[in-house]
């Protein structure tokens, strides 16, 4: 499945949740490791991007199965 390249990439989940440093499931850790930080989310938005134009997505599971 390949994502749309108009798929909107939310400034909020990166700078909110992804960026974010968490007690528990923290990937801020593990991002700036590869040198996204705060002070960059553009960076990692524009990395997710890339990704996203250049590969295959796997469907992992669905959303709405995670409401019920």
């Amino acid at each position: 499945m390949k994502i749309p390249p108009d798929a909107i990439i939310a400034d909020e989940k990166i700078t909110r949740y992804l960026l974010v440093p968490r007690e528990q499931d923290d990937k801020s850790k593990f991002l700036a490791q590869a040198g996204f930080t705060q002070e960059n989310p553009q960076i990692l938005k524009s990395a997710i991007r890339q990704l996203a134009d250049s590969t295959v997505a796997i469907k992992d599971r669905d959303n709405e199965a995670l409401l019920n």
